[in-house]
C-alpha cells in the first residue's frame, strides 16, 4: 500500500510539474523536471579591444521542462583579462537565435565584477518549449588575447531555484596578427 501511494504521489508531482508556468518545488526549492542541457554561444567580434561586441548565449527549453526559465547565471571561469567590464544595463534578450531575432524579453541583470558573474533574471519568464538568446554587450572585447570560458547555468522560475548547468561558452579573442 505504501509503495502504491509513493508511485501515486510521484505521478501527481510529475503531472503538476509539467504544467506551464509552474516548477517542481521540493523542500522550498524550484527545479526543472527536464532541464535545458546546453548553451550555444556566438560572437562575431573576436579581436582584442574591439569596440561594441555582442556575446550571444542561446538556450532552448524542452516542452516538458516542467518550469519556465527564471534566469541565467554566466560566470567567467578563465581568460587572461579579468577586468573587462560587462555593462548590465546593456543586457537584452529575445526569442530566437542570433540574426533571427524575435520578440524582446524583459530582463534584469547584475554584474559582480570581482567574481566575474553576470546574473540575468526574467521578470516575465520565457515558457517551456521556447528558444531564447541573452545578449551581453561589453564596451570592448578583453584587452588580452586568450581563450575565455564562461560557465552557464539555467534557473527555473520559482522560489529558491536550483541551477541546472548548461556547460561552457568558449570565446577566443585574438590579436590582429594572431588570425
Amino acid at each position: 500500500m505504501a509503495r502504491a501511494l509513493r508511485w501515486f504521489l510521484l505521478g501527481a508531482l510529475s503531472l503538476g510539474a509539467t504544467t506551464p508556468g509552474r516548477s517542481l518545488e521540493l523542500n522550498g526549492q524550484s527545479y526543472f523536471t527536464q532541464p535545458p542541457w546546453r548553451v550555444e554561444f556566438t560572437n562575431y567580434d573576436w579581436l582584442v579591444d574591439q569596440g561594441g561586441p555582442e556575446y550571444f548565449f542561446t538556450v532552448s527549453l524542452a516542452q516538458n521542462a516542467g518550469a519556465d526559465l527564471g534566469g541565467l547565471v554566466i560566470t567567467q571561469t578563465s581568460g587572461s583579462d579579468q577586468t573587462f567590464w560587462i555593462d548590465p544595463t546593456q543586457t537584452t534578450a529575445f526569442f530566437g537565435r542570433p540574426r533571427q531575432e524575435g520578440t524582446a524579453i524583459p530582463v534584469r541583470a547584475q554584474f559582480h565584477e570581482q567574481k566575474r558573474i553576470m546574473r540575468v533574471e526574467f521578470p516575465e519568464p520565457p515558457p517551456a518549449g521556447s528558444t531564447l538568446t541573452v545578449v551581453l554587450r561589453p564596451p570592448n572585447n578583453p584587452s588580452l588575447n586568450d581563450l575565455y570560458l564562461f560557465a552557464v547555468e539555467a534557473l527555473p522560475a520559482g522560489p529558491n531555484p536550483a541551477a541546472a548547468p548548461l556547460g561552457f561558452a568558449r570565446m577566443e579573442i585574438l590579436d590582429d596578427w594572431g588570425r
